[in-house]
């Protein structure tokens, strides 16, 4: 099947989201949002989705890409991201999905948070299905993750001659600004069992602690993947996240589910 090139768009209210939609070369037999993480995990991540946006296009499911306002390409200053407004752009995104598909089936994907942001708006949504690649489900053990991260950053030898202060380093998150709105809403939020089919696909690293029946139910279905990722290794920040399993493995479902 011949790969169309991805397709730029504008969409939303005044054409403030952007979003890369990836059609098929004939009608598309189902359709993926793609609903990216936030701050290092989405620049990580950018060639993963890039990669498996093309392979589902290649077998004829339509995806769309997009960013939230406040992020990547999308308006909106970085400062501005919120939880509630990742949320409604995902809604947004997924009746622009439609639209441009023509399905009515849709299967939402994320990373990371992005697999939070599509757990928390996918009813609203009127997703069929949920695919997550080692979404968080503890908003609040989250932030205490990244802080650390934080501040393991603003002191690494191998990145600064001497530590940045508090100060100099306050209000980010390795390198993205982080609103006080943001984080609160973060900190207060957890996942919760969906009436839908959920499939987390995990690459987290054996030591990393996580029970995805505890949050998500026991009618979760959970695909092991033989590569860890290294998404809270300090000394690998500046790498890309790419995982060849991952795509291969939703790949290998979708052909048989979708």
């Amino acid at each position: 099947m011949r790969l169309e090139p991805a397709q730029p768009c504008q969409f939303g209210t005044g054409g403030d989201l952007f979003g890369l939609y990836h059609a098929t070369s004939g009608s598309a037999r189902s359709a993926v949002l793609m609903c990216p993480p936030l701050g290092q995990d989405m620049i990580r991540s950018h060639r993963v989705y890039r990669q498996l946006a093309d392979a589902l296009a290649q077998q004829g499911i339509a995806v769309l890409r997009f960013d939230y306002y406040g992020s990547g390409d999308s308006a909106g200053d970085s400062a501005e991201l919120d939880w509630a407004r990742c949320r409604t752009d995902m809604v947004t995104a997924a009746g622009e999905l439609r639209a441009r598909s023509g399905c009515t089936r849709l299967i939402g994907f994320g990373a990371r948070l992005g697999g939070s942001i599509a757990l928390n708006a996918a009813t609203a949504a009127r997703l069929s299905e949920l695919l997550l690649w080692d979404p968080v489900l503890d908003g609040s053990q989250y932030v205490v993750a990244l802080d650390a991260l934080q501040d393991a950053l603003r002191a690494d030898p191998m990145r600064f001659g001497e530590p940045r202060t508090y100060e100099d380093a306050a209000g980010q998150w390795l390198g993205f600004p982080v609103g006080a709105g943001l984080r609160r809403q973060l900190d207060t939020w957890r996942a919760e069992p969906l009436p839908m089919p959920v499939r987390v696909f995990d690459s987290l690293p054996p030591t990393a602690a996580h029970d995805w029946n505890l949050l998500l139910g026991d009618a979760v279905n959970v695909t092991e993947l033989p590569t860890a990722a290294s998404w809270d290794e300090l000394d690998r920040l500046e790498h890309a996240i790419l995982s060849p399993d991952l795509i291969r493995a939703v790949g290998d479902y979708l052909r048989v589910a979708a």
